[in-house]
């Protein structure tokens, strides 16, 4: 009774549904935690609103910052959050009920280094510098000159690695690939 398709470029991610049998009616909602949801009116016998599964993440990793900061998110390992390497929870007693929002111990400029994580989903971009003027060694130097830097990354992995992207606070929705 309904076609669905849902089409993702690099400026958007769409949903689009249409009802292809007159008689039923569908709401699509978003969830205040960023879970998209679709119910749908039976009509007669039942004459019922039905909700259908989640359309929208199709996994617990696709919710927006579920690991809070410095968490990193991946389906294959239980619990799905883990802190990345170096971080502790700042709330362990929440952590471990699986309360990851509280984000983890902060980084010390002086101190801290980098440690390079692979097959990752880029996180949060709102908060980060684009400059796909310069490759990964500059962009480096660049990060380790400023003590506002987080992380950093090429911004084109699939196409040689070229261009820079740093992040300058906290990292948000990481995920493994």
């Amino acid at each position: 009774y309904t076609t669905y398709r849902i089409t993702v470029t690099k400026e958007e991610a769409t949903y689009f549904f249409s009802v292809t049998n007159e008689s039923f009616f569908s709401i699509l909602r978003m969830s205040s935690s960023g879970v998209l949801k679709r119910s749908t009116w039976i009509p007669k016998p039942q004459q019922m609103w039905k909700r259908l599964d989640s359309v929208l993440p199709h996994d617990t990793c696709g919710l927006y910052n579920k690991c809070g900061a410095y968490g990193l998110c991946d389906t294959n390992t239980s619990p799905n959050c883990v802190c990345i390497h170096g971080f502790q929870p700042r709330h362990k007693e929440a952590w471990d009920l699986h309360d990851w929002t509280g984000g983890k111990t902060p980084l010390n400029c002086s101190r801290d280094g980098f440690e390079k994580l692979r097959t990752m989903k880029l996180p949060d971009i709102t908060k980060s510098i684009v400059d796909r003027s310069i490759g990964l060694e500059e962009c480096h130097g660049k990060c380790i000159g400023n003590c506002n830097c987080t992380a950093y990354a090429n911004t084109d992995m699939q196409n040689g690695g070229s261009g820079c992207v740093i992040w300058v606070e906290e990292i948000l929705d990481l995920r493994k690939n």
